[in-house]
């Protein structure tokens, strides 16, 4: 599998944005004012942010929506909560975004005009040293965005086999020497089991070379959150759950900030499918249920970058459903 430049986070640009008092904010959105006109807001539309972090993105929204609009905020992250809008046209879901269907059914809402996603993780967490999502700082080995998950970096890195370590760290990190990285863990783990970040880090120093190395911790990093979080398995969820909930016209936009994301979505908006197969009708028309609303895809521009050096990674792709 070939790696593509820029394709990981590179956590050596994470200086967070600062904010009033010149302490850090929970979290800048990158492209807001893109994503936000991606979601073509009708004054009365019911609307969904299945990433609510911050908060950000919902307070544009909701400055856009009538007295009668509505909007669910979705964020299984506890330290969410402290962010909550008070807005009677606010509802908040402590929960996971794969459960979107049931909970919109549970607040008695079938369709929705608009489902907003930003998959980044927030500069909250990787400023938080205990939360282990940066390898900055000598915290937690956790990476869990739901803190009531027993599924930590700690447990995964002690009782994967290393099998199972070498297929997180090749398809979810894309590292070629994910064999022998497994194969040193495993071997390490046997006189002591990893609970802390540098630890961790000093036993695989030895395959990255100086010039590269925050880039290949990077992709270590990115490999054991993706697994620890389910991430693709629950953004392949997402992405089904929304041709039943949206309305037809309704709006799909996402914000991915790796090429494993980001080819899932753009497969899915394209074919209707995960692997990109495509299908046609007698006419020779592409059969997919959504239609992109950008046929390239949008990326920060160098003045974005300027403010907000996370945002040099995000993508942003906008589709809309069909209307049969």
């Amino acid at each position: 599998m070939k790696i593509k430049k820029k394709q990981i986070q590179d956590e050596s640009n994470f200086n967070s944005p600062l904010g009033d008092g010149g302490l850090p904010v929970y979290h800048t959105p990158a492209l807001l004012n893109e994503t936000i006109d991606g979601l073509n807001i009708k004054a009365n539309g019911v609307y969904v942010d299945v990433t609510f972090g911050g908060g950000g993105h919902s307070r544009e929204v909701l400055k856009r929506l009538g007295e009668n609009g509505k909007l669910l905020g979705f964020d299984q992250d506890e330290d969410a909560v402290k962010n909550l809008l008070n807005d009677p046209r606010f509802i908040f879901v402590r929960s996971n975004f794969r459960f979107l269907t049931n909970f919109l059914r549970y607040h008695n809402i079938e369709k929705v005009d608009g489902i907003l996603a930003d998959l980044g993780v927030s500069s909250h967490h990787f400023d938080e040293a205990e939360r282990g999502f940066s390898f900055r700082f000598d915290g937690a080995l956790d990476m869990r965005m739901n803190t009531r998950s027993p599924l930590t970096a700690a447990v995964l890195l002690n009782t994967y086999s290393e099998e199972q370590l070498a297929d997180v760290f090749y398809l979810y990190g894309e590292l070629h020497n994910s064999r022998k990285i497994a194969k040193t863990i495993v071997n390490a783990r046997i006189n002591a089991p990893f609970d802390r970040i540098f630890p961790f880090i000093e036993v695989l120093k030895p395959f990255f070379g100086r010039e590269k190395e925050k880039k290949d911790m990077a992709r270590v990093f990115q490999a054991l959150r993706i697994e620890v979080n389910k991430e693709m398995a629950v953004l392949k969820s997402l992405l089904e759950q929304s041709l039943k909930v949206l309305n037809p016209g309704g709006r799909l936009v996402v914000l991915t900030y790796h090429s494993l994301e980001d080819r899932l979505v753009k497969n899915f908006i394209r074919s209707g499918n995960f692997e990109g197969k495509i299908e046609k009708d007698f006419y020779g028309n592409i059969l997919s249920p959504l239609k992109a609303i950008n046929s390239k895809v949008i990326i920060a521009d160098e003045a974005e970058i300027d403010r907000n050096p996370r945002a040099r990674s995000a993508k942003l792709r906008i589709a809309e459903l069909k209307v049969s």
